[in-house]
Order: structure tokens, then sequence, then C-alpha cells
């Protein structure tokens, strides 16, 4: 009779997974408890005696690390081994060899798409929501407090299934398609889209460069002279190119992280010393207007 795990143990063990991946993280061997926790349900299931049971659960509890949500469809792949190794097809070293191979590929496909671009993603859309909803702001937070988790959930227990029904050679192939290639290229462009405009609706700076002249004004009954504005550098650079300023802001923010390793602690300090600075002098008489 071929051994197969039912539907009641494949949720078991993708909710072991799901909810407590990380509740047994350490330096030995990082996710390994938790990925031997997930995997208990199935080994119980699989093998009736005591020392095939050992066995299994030996070879899921060393060293493995990933991304948990996209590192969900290692749990599906290894189930659907174990499944093969317990009806007499394939090794146990396969198995162990599979996960330590999926480790690079899940961590970093996980981190990219899923760490890197649809959470930042869905904060910026809630933060959007909270700002736009002056009387309401907390409908922002509520929105991320149930799409990240139940989107979550969903995510990862697909990615479990396509893992168990498709196999290694399935992801194998899918990742050779060049499909995931493209979705992580969409994604990231998408990604790009939502950053500009939260860059050009939340990140202000403006260049107080006012240059006034003396001019007669009709109020109304009679010519007055005032000092009317005659060049203003923001007004100028947003007719050429609009929110020029905070882009070149967050670019030198982005350059000062990336590229010259600077932390976020410092980065924050140069702009409270500029603010600072800059708020300062434009306290002083005549700086920012010349007359």
């Amino acid at each position: 009779m071929t051994k197969q795990v039912s539907k009641k143990t494949l949720r078991k063990s993708f909710n072991n997974w799901f909810f407590w991946n990380g509740c047994s993280q350490q330096a030995e061997s990082m996710l390994g408890m938790a990925f031997g926790q997930a995997m208990a349900p199935v080994v119980e299931e699989l093998y009736e005696t005591k020392e095939d049971r050992a066995k299994a659960l030996q070879r899921h509890i060393t060293l493995f690390n990933t991304e948990s949500q996209v590192g969900s469809v290692v749990n599906g792949i290894c189930i659907g081994m174990e499944e093969q190794l317990a009806n007499g097809t394939g090794t146990a070293e396969m198995i162990s060899e599979t996960k330590v191979a999926l480790i690079g590929p899940t961590s970093a496909i996980g981190d990219s798409l899923w760490v890197a671009t649809i959470i930042p993603l869905l904060l910026t859309i809630c933060i959007a929501v909270a700002t736009s909803l002056t009387s309401a702001p907390w409908v922002g937070a509520v929105v991320y407090m149930i799409v990240y988790p139940v989107g979550t959930y969903f995510l990862s227990w697909y990615l479990f299934r396509l893992g168990y029904k498709a196999g290694l050679e399935g992801i194998s192939r899918f990742m050779a398609s060049g499909k995931l290639d493209k979705l992580m290229s969409t994604a990231t462009i998408l990604g790009l889209i939502v950053v500009g405009g939260l860059t050009a609706n939340f990140v202000t700076c403006t260049l107080n460069i006012d240059i006034k002249a003396m001019q007669e004004v009709f109020n109304g009954t009679e010519y007055v002279e005032q000092l009317v504005s005659v060049f203003n550098l923001d007004t100028l650079l947003n007719n050429v190119f609009p929110k020029i300023v905070p882009l070149a802001l967050t670019l030198v923010v982005y350059r000062l992280y990336t590229k010259k390793r600077w932390s976020p602690i410092a980065i924050m300090g140069l702009i409270l010393v500029l603010a600072a600075v800059l708020t300062a002098i434009g306290y002083i008489p005549n700086v920012g207007a010349f007359a």
C-alpha cells in the first residue's frame, strides 16, 4: 500500500512552520529545530517504527536557514521526498542535500521579493491611507494588521503546496523558465514607482533663497511700495523638475547608506544637524531674502 501524507497532516505541518519557525532560532542550527518540529507530524504518519522516525527527525533538525515565507516551499519539497523514501524510492542523503542546496536560493528570493519589495509596498500603501484619512488615521494601521498576516499566510501556504505537488524537479523547471525573474523584475519596478511617489509626497526639503525687489503695487485705492519676490529658487526648480530637492536629498541619503556604509543613526544625526543649522540661518535678518 502506497503511503501518502493526509491533508490534515499537511496543514498541521505547515501551521507548525508558519507560526513557530522563529521560536527556536539559534546559532547552532538556525531554523533547524523549527524545521524538525514542522516535519514531526509527517514523520509520525509515514514511518511506523521508532527507529525510522528518529532517523527522519535527526536529518531535519540539522542546520537550516531561509526566509520563512518563501522558504516554506522547501518544507513542501521535503515532505514529497519523505513520501518517496517511505515508499522505497530515493535516499535520506538526497533529502538532506536538497535542504542544504535550497538554503541560498530561497533566502535570496525571499529577502528580495518579500522582505525588500512586498512588505515595503504594503507599508507605503498603509502609510498613505493613514495620512490621507485625517479623521481616522488608524485605518492604515488596521489595514496593515489584517492584510499582512493574512496575505503572508496564504502566500506561504501556496508555496508550501507548490513545493509538495511540484517537487524539486518542478521547482527547478519553474526557476529555469525565467518566470521567476520576470516576477521579481515586475515587483522591483512596482516598488520603485511606489517609493518614488512616497518620496515626492512625504519628503520635504526647500531652499529658502528668495530675491526680492521694491516695487509699486496697487492695493485697490493707491500705489504703494513693497517688497515683491522676483526670483525664488524653489519655484524655479519645481517648474523645471517638480520635487527635485526632496529627490536629491533622498538620493544623497541612499548613497550614504549603500555606498559609504553610513549607519541609519549617523544619517539621522547628519540630517538633524543640517536642519538645526539651516533653521538657525533662517532666523538671521536678510538671509534668504535679498532686497
